[in-house]
């Protein structure tokens, strides 16, 4: 009878329950609450609520070393670069750049918005963390959830889920971090001012963009090939209107497919031993400032190119340079109609937002080369 009582002891996870689980598992009981009933990025923080619930029950072994079903799918899917950049190639396929083409001087503003990954990497390095857990942390503040696991699976393993909340988290509160930082660095007449509609965009430059853009960029940033790659490879799917089998596939079922295989390991890497330590809260301090300073620099280099130019930006846009898609671009139009109901800054808004995730990914790439 003792050996019984012994054996069940031994193999039922209820008498293994440590207060750091159970806590964990309040975590993930708010991730999931916020995706249902306040629908924040529900696609991605429901299924890492769950995987945080599932990483935290002792004795599954889900996340074991060669044997975890969700350890399989973080090795093969995330740590072997295959995720990623399918939720690229879907996005792609959803991206138009016809906006960014029409007016190519918005581009400049999703280039500024990268300040802010690039400070925090500096002032996250003189707080005494490494470079690669600086990069790490910096890269939230380009709002792009997939390029942020990317880089941490490569830079920093153990920061993983960390970073990957925290960057879902902001994009999904873009609506309430970036509206007073917009009215914070604009005034009322330049809040107002419209935009002219922009040129029209031949087809023929949308298909040769995303194959220009490919060579260019890994080119210049080799590192930056497996997302940037398979990012216009979609946008080529959609704009080439030949094969609209590939494109639905790409925008529905794949990016559904691997959405559910992408959150569930980012979640599961999140257990009580690594997540309850006092340096992550510098992650979403370090991960709010990068946010906060991205959003900032995009509207003050508009304020600036107002200087020297005849026909102004609307400095509202220079919000959108975070890579929010295309969260960010509405914000900036429903701030814009606050002030003018008729300004439509929606379109506008939408190539500074596309260009802000090439520049995203340019940025990781720029780390890989240097600390990868």
């Amino acid at each position: 009878m003792t050996n019984d009582v012994l054996a069940i002891f031994q193999t039922a996870g209820v008498f293994h329950l440590t207060p750091g689980m159970i806590l964990m598992w309040l975590v993930g009981g708010t991730l999931i609450y916020l995706a249902i009933a306040k629908q924040y990025e529900p696609l991605l923080l429901l299924p890492i609520g769950f995987g945080i619930l599932l990483a935290n029950l002792p004795l599954a072994g889900l996340m074991e070393p060669e044997e975890g079903l969700l350890w399989r799918f973080y090795h093969y899917g995330i740590q072997w670069e295959i995720i990623p950049p399918l939720i690229f190639l879907g996005l792609g396929a959803l991206t138009d750049f016809g906006p960014l083409l029409a007016k190519p001087v918005l581009i400049f503003l999703g280039a500024g918005a990268q300040a802010g990954v690039y400070l925090t990497f500096f002032a996250a390095t003189a707080l005494g963390f490494d470079l690669k857990e600086a990069a790490t942390m910096g890269i939230i503040g380009g709002a792009d959830g997939p390029t942020t696991i990317f880089l941490a699976a490569k830079l920093a393993p153990h920061m993983l889920g960390s970073c990957a909340v925290a960057a879902y988290s902001y994009m999904a509160l873009v609506p309430i971090i970036q509206p007073p930082i917009m009215r914070l660095l604009t005034t009322s007449q330049e809040r107002t001012i419209r935009m002219k509609k922009g040129r029209k965009v031949s087809q023929l430059e949308k298909i040769v963009f995303p194959i220009v853009a490919t060579l260019v960029i890994i080119l210049l940033v080799p590192a930056a090939a497996p997302l940037i790659a398979m990012f216009m490879l979609g946008n080529l799917f959609r704009e080439a209107k030949v094969v609209e089998r590939l494109t639905n596939a790409a925008q529905n079922e794949l990016l559904n497919i691997v959405t559910i295989f992408l959150g569930l390991p980012v979640g599961a890497t999140m257990n009580a031993e690594t997540f309850l330590q006092p340096r992550v809260l510098f992650i979403f301090f370090f991960g709010l400032f990068a946010f906060i300073v991205s959003t900032a620099t995009g509207i003050l280099l508009a304020k600036l190119m107002n200087l020297a130019r005849r026909e102004k930006i609307n400095p509202l846009l220079g919000a959108a340079g975070v890579s929010a898609v295309p969260m960010a671009a509405r914000v900036v139009h429903k701030v814009g109609s606050q002030y003018d109901k008729k300004n439509y800054l929606l379109m506008f808004a939408m190539g500074p937002n596309v260009a802000g995730v090439i520049g995203t990914v340019i940025a990781a790439g720029i780390f890989l080369a240097l600390l990868g």
